[in-house]
């Protein structure tokens, strides 16, 4: 059902996507910002990747980067998709910089772009692990959807705002084990990729849910 309403939310937002300019009034984390738009205070998740929690190993350098990107500024917001949070999901940039890609760049935050099947975030990740920026300097670093899964007393921010509640595109990996379940070859990707779920790979050949991917590219 979350998926579901998750997918409804991007078709809405899909006939009205947007590109706009907005100020910068708070950065609550490493990947979610409050802006000033159309004179309301309205959250705006980051597209494209998650970054640590504030209370995980560096969750604090990854708001502190950001903050130092976009504090109070003009940024400009190519909207991807609405949340199950209600929040705006889009692209971030500052002087024409990528904000998004430039904190994979600096190993303060995990790509989410196989939900996206963007090569260019899987490609600056690669580079900020190799070179060990960042989170990468650690042994073992948690992805932050297997902490938040530990950590279930750990509400986000959303519940702690006044402002409307980026899509983390249901990132929470539910119970649904098989390809009738899912609602998109996007969603199936996730389940295969970030939840692990092989019987959505009958022959593992990477590619889920045949029916439903069959001839993407």
């Amino acid at each position: 059902m979350r998926a579901l309403c998750a997918l409804l939310c991007c078709i809405a937002l899909g006939a009205k996507a947007e590109t706009f300019t907005a100020k910068v009034i708070a950065v609550l984390d490493g990947d979610t910002l409050l802006i000033l738009h159309h004179g309301k205070a309205t959250k705006l998740r980051m597209a494209n990747i998650d970054a640590p929690e504030k209370t995980q190993a560096f969750g604090k350098q990854a708001r502190a980067s950001l903050l130092e990107m976009v504090d109070k500024k003009q940024v400009q917001i190519d909207t991807q998709a609405v949340d199950q949070y209600g929040r705006i999901v889009g692209l971030v940039s500052v002087d024409g910089r990528s904000v998004n890609q430039e904190q994979l760049r600096r190993g303060l935050a995990w790509e989410y772009s196989h939900y996206h099947a963007d090569k260019t975030y899987v490609a600056l990740q690669s580079d900020a692990q190799q070179a060990k920026r960042g989170l990468w300097a650690q042994t073992n670093p948690q992805a932050p959807w297997q902490w938040r899964k530990l950590h279930p007393s750990v509400k986000p921010d959303v519940q702690n705002q006044t402002a409307a509640p980026v899509m983390r595109h249901d990132t929470e990996c539910g119970k649904k084990r098989y390809c009738a379940q899912m609602a998109s070859c996007d969603e199936a990707r996730f389940y295969l990729t970030r939840c692990g779920v092989k019987t959505l790979d009958q022959n593992r050949d990477g590619e889920p849910c045949e029916d439903l991917c069959g001839g993407r590219n």
